[in-house]
């Protein structure tokens, strides 16, 4: 899996987020689908980027509480 690609995409759709302060909620599915990857590798992709600090992870303070990725 490249990893590079994966932060670059997750980031640039951060950055064009609508939400303030920007975020996004990520679909495991759909990324690995755009990566032609497995849902798998990119759950271990988003863990490692979150274990190297290159992401933020957190959860909505409100409905739907979902988890939400934001940069760092």
């Amino acid at each position: 899996m490249d990893k590079e690609k994966m932060v670059e995409l997750i980031q640039t759709a951060i950055n064009s987020s609508t939400n303030d302060p920007k975020y996004m909620s990520i679909s495991t599915v759909k990324l690995a689908d755009l990566l032609g990857e497995t849902k798998e590798d990119i759950e271990q992709g988003l863990q490692e980027l979150l274990n190297e600090g290159r992401l933020r992870k957190a959860k909505l303070d409100h409905p739907p509480h979902t988890d939400i990725y934001l940069k760092v």
